[in-house]
């Protein structure tokens, strides 16, 4: 994954807690604070309701935020820290999903389930862990992103080793092997309203699977456009959202807006660095990647906003419905979580502990 900067830049759990040239070990709050230094915040998942934000690290660390509290006309400094803090997993969190009832998470080989009632909790424990199976018994790929297909309630699930999984939810099975990357698959969308799902990968391509017969019925090699192409860069795809007849990605090729049907890039973002997340938001395209900046554009290709983020690289966007309005979260390369209210200014930001 060197080319995508996927799994959050900063080592392991494992590599940054590590005491001294001396081999003592470090006392506990130093130690955390050299992790603070190193933090990535890879992923993040809102609550069904909207009240609560759940956020996942490259240490296997998930922090539950109260939303609802950090938003309130008599916040304080306290509300803006976790409710909750937990080792998920042993390795980075790349994705988090939210069901009606359970927060899924997923890592180097496994996705878990936990219950959104008992996450501000101490000692939480997950409902399931669910692993898929591996084509090597050597390897352990990450998982790295999740889609919720509301259509017949299963988990889609993007491999490190190159293949696409759907997992029926309510039994754990795995009903579908989706094949056709050649590497690691690092962005999931479902189009609507067909039963359609959209990949791409590190091997520089989009694909198109139909969800009712696991068979691929489009195939994108984005880097082989003109207009998009950024040899200097690399063929990897990074991110990818999708609304209905259109799809927006990018990573190596430029950040650029596709009509699906005719399968034509339509508009090309200015952008000069590598984007690893974007999002529909209205009729507005939202990116992130490297740079302190989240960046807004009409579909045209008109730059509407360049508005600072706290992190030197945003890898993670997330938005949380609170009554009539929506509220955006963006993450990256570092503890905080910005939070905005109104797409012009960041509003706030919550911090891992």
């Amino acid at each position: 994954m060197a080319g995508a900067e996927a799994a959050g830049g900063s080592g392991s759990a494992s590599g940054s807690g590590s005491g001294s040239g001396s081999g003592l070990p470090l006392p506990g709050g130093v130690q955390r604070a050299r992790q603070l230094l190193h933090m990535s915040v890879l992923a993040q998942a809102a609550s069904p309701c909207g009240r609560f934000l759940a956020a996942g690290n490259n240490y296997g660390e998930v922090a539950v935020f109260s939303l609802s509290a950090a938003l309130s006309a008599e916040a304080k400094e306290e509300n803006k820290r976790p409710l909750g803090l937990f080792q998920a997993h042993s390795a980075p969190v790349y994705s988090l999903l939210s069901t009606e009832r359970l927060l899924l998470s997923a890592s180097d080989g496994e996705c878990k389930g936990w219950n959104w009632a008992e996450l501000g909790r101490k000692g939480c424990r997950e409902v399931w862990t669910r692993r898929p199976p591996c084509r090597n018994a050597l390897e352990v790929p990450e998982i790295t992103s999740l889609e919720l297909n509301p259509r017949d309630h299963s988990l889609v699930l993007a491999g490190g080793d190159g293949a696409v999984r759907v997992m029926d939810l309510e039994t754990g099975t795995f009903t579908l092997q989706l094949l056709g990357h050649q590497d690691v698959v690092h962005s999931l969308a479902l189009r609507d309203p067909q039963p359609q799902l959209l990949s791409g990968g590190e091997d520089g391509t989009v694909r198109l699977w139909d969800l009712r017969t696991g068979t691929q019925v489009q195939l994108i090699e984005v880097h082989k456009y003109q207009e998009c192409s950024r040899p200097q860069l690399g063929k990897w795809i990074r991110c990818l959202a999708t609304d209905c007849d259109w799809m927006v990605c990018g990573g190596g090729p430029a950040l650029t807006l596709w009509h699906l049907r005719s399968v034509t890039p339509t508009t090309v973002f200015p952008l000069p660095h590598p984007q690893h997340h974007v999002l529909f938001h209205q009729d507005l395209v939202l990116s992130g990647g490297r740079g302190p900046v989240l960046h807004q554009f009409h579909l045209s290709g008109d730059l509407r906003g360049r508005v600072p983020v706290s992190s030197p690289a945003l890898r993670s966007l997330a938005l949380a419905q609170r009554h009539q309005h929506q509220v955006l979260t963006a993450a990256g390369n570092s503890p905080k979580i910005d939070v905005f209210t109104n797409l012009g200014y960041r509003a706030f930001s919550l911090a891992f502990a």
